[in-house]
């Protein structure tokens, strides 16, 4: 079944347009400004908003060609576009092409408009108009934000450090109860900062109870506390947040502001074990027969995964910036050299960047070994209020800076195309709270839920410039154990698993103590953290103690 919209006296100028064969949306008069998804008012003037008549034409500026089977009544492959109209080329849809063959769509393909009605709903599909191919070297962007100065002198990041880390089992289809992982992570990594459970009086989650369906949590705050008994002065768990790993800087400003002392952090997953049970994910085919927010504008086109909108900004960055997919390739080819040296990376054998060419195609341009691997585990982070970590077990980690902006938009299709969504905010703040630059980092953990994220954020944490990222990772010995920014030292989610950005903590955390083993990278000091596929990311800067 086809997941549908949920029609609103907000929505319904959209997904009834075609009954009479006409594309709508909002539209600002005084300001001439397109407005898509709906808003209840102009953005920039904040007057009403009229819903215009459009020629249904525009440009394709993002593309993939899904290979998967999502729907039972759309058989891949198909093609997914973004497609810029021609009344507002800021104003983007996602779609799908017919009336051509998948794989011939490209970049820069002038289209128009055809309907599909599904029940009560027209669902906008795009067809080649047989003009030629626009040939551009670039298309218009949004302008993103400028990066905000630091309100005040004072730096929370300077009273807090991080005091201890574990990992739970982690595998494949582990068949546990995923709160026994969350207990023995939580448990473990107390212990490692040399406390006790008594100690510990904050507790800090991502996605929380709420998030958690098809594998995503072991229950939240309120299923640790009642294992734990914490009984804690402070608690947070949620999914806005700048990243997965938003969480650990929540717990940072706690106990930065005095709320509690030790916060204990912690993520779980069982998303392998769930899939084996039949369940699949909130970003999957919805339960609900109709749906609203955000999905609304997706699903209905059988772009059901990450993978399929995450594709479409890798599509445009290889056509604008000449990246190709072997460039592209040495990224899992290289974490994978490195999971091989970490005992606990699900997967440990030796890929080539023939073996990477050779697989399956997922959605183009990524195949299967650019997709981070679904497993079971849990880790947690232990934060401490500086003057008491000088006092534990083990030497702490400290912070230097965190970053959290949001420039860009946050909808999938209407912010950049230049590289994954919302990752340039949070990567210019970080640098704008410290005195450290890109040329003082040692190690990037950085988060990969697929290769091209893992490129976006080299490029927005300025170690490459924009459009130079698949340059800097070619041939894989600049992003090395040896090299000069070795990457994902662990393996990344890529092959040690997707433990959902607290595994990229732990392994900075890991690096910095000396503790590595045969993948420790040689005087590491200062290591970068990154978190966020897509949605609002984060980034977080660590530093060896200095006294």
């Amino acid at each position: 079944m086809r997941p549908l919209p949920e029609l609103t006296p907000e929505n319904e100028h959209y997904w009834k347009a075609g009954a009479d064969g006409v594309l709508r949306i909002q539209w600002c008069a005084p300001c001439d400004l397109g407005v898509h998804p709906p808003l209840p008012a102009c953005p920039q003037c904040a007057e009403g908003l009229e819903v215009r008549d459009l020629s249904g034409r525009g440009t394709v500026v993002g593309v993939t060609v899904n290979h998967q089977p999502w729907l039972p009544d759309l058989e891949p492959p198909y093609a997914i576009v973004v497609v810029a109209l021609d009344e507002d080329p800021l104003v983007r849809i996602t779609s799908l092409i017919v009336e051509a063959d998948p794989e011939s769509v490209g970049i820069g393909l002038p289209v128009e408009v055809r309907f599909e009605q599904h029940d009560d709903v027209w669902l906008p599909l795009f067809a080649p108009t047989g003009e030629p191919v626009v040939e551009r070297a670039e298309w218009p962007e949004p302008e993103p934000a400028p990066v905000r100065p630091m309100p005040s002198a004072q730096h929370f990041e300077d009273s807090v450090a991080i005091t201890g880390i574990a990992m739970s089992e982690v595998g494949r289809r582990l068949n546990r109860d995923p709160l026994s992982l969350a207990v023995d992570a939580c448990r473990a990594a107390v212990a490692d900062a040399g406390l006790t459970l008594d100690d510990i009086d904050g507790l800090s989650t991502y996605p929380g109870g709420m998030g958690g369906g098809g594998g995503f949590s072991e229950g939240g705050i309120h299923a640790v506390e009642e294992a734990l008994r914490i009984h804690p002065t402070w608690f947070s768990g949620g999914l806005e947040t700048s990243g997965q790993n938003g969480s650990i800087v929540n717990a940072m400003l706690a106990v930065a502001a005095g709320l509690c002392r030790h916060v204990l952090c912690f993520r779980t997953v069982w998303e392998s074990t769930s899939a084996l049970r039949g369940n699949r994910r909130g970003s999957g085919v919805p339960s609900a027969p109709r749906m609203g927010g955000e999905m609304q504008w997706r699903l209905p086109y059988g772009a059901m995964s990450a993978a399929n909108w995450i594709a479409v900004n890798a599509s445009h960055h290889f056509h604008r910036y000449g990246t190709t997919r072997e460039q592209l390739g040495w990224i899992p080819v290289t974490q994978r050299s490195h999971a091989g040296l970490n005992p606990a990376a699900i997967y440990r054998d030796p890929m080539t960047i023939e073996d990477y060419l050779d697989t399956r195609m997922i959605t183009t341009p990524f195949g299967l070994y650019d997709c981070d691997v679904p497993c079971d585990g849990s880790v947690a982070v232990v934060v401490s209020a500086l003057d008491a970590a000088r006092d534990l077990a083990r030497p702490p980690v400290r912070v230097a800076a965190v970053g959290t902006q949001l420039r860009e938009r946050i909808p999938w299709d209407q912010g950049t195309l230049l590289h994954e969504q919302l990752v340039w905010g949070p990567a210019q703040h970080l640098w704008s709270r410290t005195d450290l630059t890109p040329d003082d980092v040692d190690l990037a953990c950085l988060y990969d839920g697929f290769s091209f994220n893992c490129l976006s954020w080299l490029e927005a944490l300025g170690f490459c410039d924009r459009g130079e990222g698949g340059a800097f990772v070619e041939g894989g010995e600049r992003i090395s154990i040896g090299g000069t920014l070795p990457l994902n030292t662990h393996g990344g989610q890529l092959s040690a698993g997707r433990t959902h950005g607290y595994g990229f903590v732990h392994e900075a955390v890991v690096q910095l103590r000396g503790d590595a083993g045969q993948r420790q990278v040689a005087g590491v000091e200062v290591a970068v953290t990154s978190s966020g596929g897509g949605h609002p990311g984060g980034a977080i800067l660590f530093t060896t103690d200095r006294g």
